[in-house]
């Protein structure tokens, strides 16, 4: 059957958006429209190595873009690098990267296939596993594979050179990552392959060995690295400003809403679908005032939320958003963490006054012969899962972010009965807390 596709014009234009930089324009334009006359779909691929269990936005902006080639008609292969996973990418590295078993890599490679079709059409994907053919191999393989590239032209990578100056150590192995990636374009013979700015390096190997394999080098499209919740970094989530795909949607909605307003109009342009006119026309409405910047804010994360949860728990974390931050009320249905008294107990050797916490009664209480305990706010928002440190709970308390039972605290030590259940807010994150004895 002969498949029809939008206009080449068209096709670009949707194709184009957001990209960082094309190698190049003009022969993505031939391959589209060779395809048109052919009735052929273009193989576009984009590989991930599974190195962690669980993606955030940062990853989709790839994946995004596949899914605009596949919404184009085009076939769309999610490459899993469950080989080159073994090497560790150098991409951005100073230092060797530690590589991964057999056993965490296939793990990690379940759960990405899990998390990708929150975007992509999985009936219309192909998945890979680059180990299909690397397995196969042979030493004669791998000797002719490194003869392909010279230790000059990988020492133009930007890390190596960095490394090589600087006296730190280049694995062998390292070298070889960059070939393996080119090598999976030639196996795939795929037209198009996308990467970050970073991955431009290992991109260009692709359409070298390609050429060199008497095929046609593959169009080479980056895409920018996306910048965490802080507008700064890039997403990671150990610089703490990242967005779990997997994150409940009340917290994801929380975290989008966070975001600067020059930042919402990236995140508009590499996380949605809507088209660049689109997004134009509501920085426009927004520049004039016909649209509230807080309502843009909304609408986006209200779509992103609804990408990889539903619809209908978009519309239920924004109404619990609205209630907890535009109307001072506790959402019906809070994220439960269970605390133990132990982890967070103190006992008290000083004459000093003791507050209670926010609703607790504590002279009624003791008159009725309940015991009270003597409790750190610091270490309940650790164990909540509310702070990442000792160090991080006490800084948000002195920067008055820390409400419980929707009272401010602004102390590390508090009295409370035990067992409670009660509300705790950390900035725009809220969990319903239960410390038990």
């Amino acid at each position: 059957m002969t498949l029809e596709f939008p206009a080449v014009n068209e096709q670009l234009a949707y194709l184009k958006k957001g990209a960082a930089e094309i190698i190049h324009e003009q022969e993505l334009r031939e391959r589209l429209e060779h395809a048109a006359k052919a009735g052929k779909p273009l193989k576009v691929k984009a590989g991930f190595d599974p190195t962690a269990p669980d993606l955030h936005l940062g990853h989709t902006v790839l994946i995004r873009k596949l899914k605009h080639f596949q919404d184009m008609g085009h076939t769309v292969i999610f490459l899993i690098g469950d080989f080159t996973a073994m090497i560790g990418d150098p991409t951005g590295r100073s230092v060797t990267r530690k590589p991964l078993s057999e056993e965490e890599i296939a793990r990690n490679a379940e759960t990405y296939k899990e998390q990708v079709f929150k975007i992509l059409d999985q009936d219309k994907t192909v998945v890979d596993f680059n180990r299909r053919w690397f397995s196969k191999f042979t030493a004669d393989d791998f000797i002719r594979l490194a003869a392909k590239y010279t230790v000059s032209q990988m020492l133009e990578r930007e890390e190596f050179h960095a490394r090589f100056d600087a006296q730190k150590p280049i694995a062998i192995h390292e070298l070889l990552y960059p070939l393996a990636q080119g090598y999976d374009s030639v196996a795939l013979e795929a037209d198009v392959e996308l990467g970050g700015t970073d991955q431009k390096f290992n991109l260009l190997v692709g359409r070298e060995l390609q050429r060199q394999h008497g095929q046609p080098s593959q169009i080479v499209l980056t895409m920018p690295i996306l910048e965490g919740i802080d507008g700064v970094q890039k997403m990671s989530k150990s610089l703490g400003n990242a967005i779990g795909i997997k994150e409940p949607p009340i917290e994801m909605y929380g975290k989008l809403m966070s975001i600067s307003d020059e930042l919402m109009w990236r995140y508009y342009t590499l996380l949605t679908d809507l088209q660049t006119p689109q997004i134009e026309e509501l920085k426009s409405n927004v520049a004039s005032g016909v649209l509230h910047p807080m309502q843009a804010k909304k609408d986006l994360a209200r779509r992103i939320v609804a990408d990889f949860h539903s619809e209908h728990a978009a519309r239920e974390a924004e109404e619990n958003w609205e209630k907890q931050f535009q109307k001072h009320e506790i959402p019906k249905e809070l994220e439960v963490a269970v605390v133990s008294l132990n982890s967070i107990g103190i006992e008290r050797d000083d004459a000093g006054p003791v507050p209670p916490l926010p609703g607790q009664d504590v002279a009624s209480q003791e008159r009725a012969g309940v015991q009270m305990h003597f409790i750190r706010i610091d270490k309940l928002l650790r164990a909540a899962g509310l702070a990442d440190s000792g160090a991080d709970a006490q800084r948000q308390i002195k920067q008055r972010a820390v409400r419980i039972g929707g009272g401010l605290i602004q102390g590390f030590t508090y009295q409370t009965s035990i067992p409670i259940s009660i509300p705790v807010q950390v900035g725009r994150r809220i969990k319903q807390v239960e410390v038990r004895s």
